[in-house]
């Protein structure tokens, strides 16, 4: 590392943190979108099959099979 002046040293560092909280930023944003989107599958999933048995179900009432 080469002896820069204590003034470039901290404009660097500074400027480094300030580029880590804007990752950070955009990463956490990123984990919040595919936890919603996670979130989302799962209940389509599960509402979706709740539904399909209760069609079944009436469809075989209708039918006469139950």
């Amino acid at each position: 590392m080469s002896h820069d002046d204590p003034l470039q040293q901290n404009i660097r560092r500074t400027t480094g943190l300030h580029a880590l909280k804007k990752i950070g930023v955009l990463v956490d944003e990123s984990n919040r979108d595919d936890a919603a989107k996670a979130a989302a599958v799962r209940n389509i999933l599960l509402y979706g099959s709740i539904v399909l048995l209760l069609v079944v179900t009436v469809l075989g009432y209708l039918m006469g099979v139950y």
